[in-house]
């Protein structure tokens, strides 16, 4: 998966929607193949989560009204293949990536997939020894750490899922002290959200 990251363009200086509105008039997404989808055509909730600046653990808990657990599917230091742009790392250089799953604890429902490249050497030491013992997920990590962090959404569109149905997803960057550290997908199944 970090393969998608490679040699992407670098964040242009125009500036993107979503990073600084929730309603973008006439605005379209990528569909992964080829044509726009309209963004009001979306459901609601989907469309608040592809804005979001929060902890989106946190507004699933509100939606689904139950606790969710966040999965850590796998978690692996590797050396990048390639240059990737959006978080400034070389090619060669060791990043950490990790797959996880958004569920519901009652349910059992996998509401969100996530994908992140993380530098853990820009990480202060206690937060990230925290990540790398799977203590909690990333957005309630830094939270809970009271790391002063940005997120800059990147780009959002839809993609076909593993399953029968299409997903969203948005990719952002975590930035902490000026510098961007983490770079995270998530993906929402359309279906469970309609």
């Amino acid at each position: 998966m970090v393969e998608r990251y490679y040699r992407r363009a670098a964040p242009k200086r125009v500036p993107n929607p979503f990073r600084c509105e929730g309603f973008v008039h006439g605005g379209t997404i990528d569909s992964g193949t080829g044509g726009p989808v309209a963004i009001d055509s979306l459901p609601p909730f989907l469309r608040a989560l592809l804005v979001t600046d929060g902890t989106v653990t946190k507004i699933l808990e509100a939606y689904f009204w139950e606790p969710v657990v966040v999965d850590t599917l796998q978690q692996a230091f590797v050396d990048a293949a390639d240059e990737i742009p959006w978080v400034n790392v070389a090619r060669g250089e060791r990043i950490m990536v990790r797959r996880a799953r958004l569920r519901g604890a009652h349910s059992g429902k996998a509401f969100a997939h996530a994908f992140s490249v993380i530098r853990t050497e820009l990480i202060p030491p206690h937060f990230r020894q925290r990540l790398i013992d799977r203590e909690i997920g990333i957005g309630a990590l830094i939270r809970d750490s009271g790391l002063e962090s940005y997120r800059e959404v990147m780009e959002v569109g839809i993609e076909p899922d593993s399953g029968a149905d299409d997903a969203v997803f948005r990719t952002y960057r975590i930035i902490i002290a000026g510098e961007p550290v983490i770079l995270i997908t998530e993906t929402f199944a359309l279906a469970l959200y309609r």
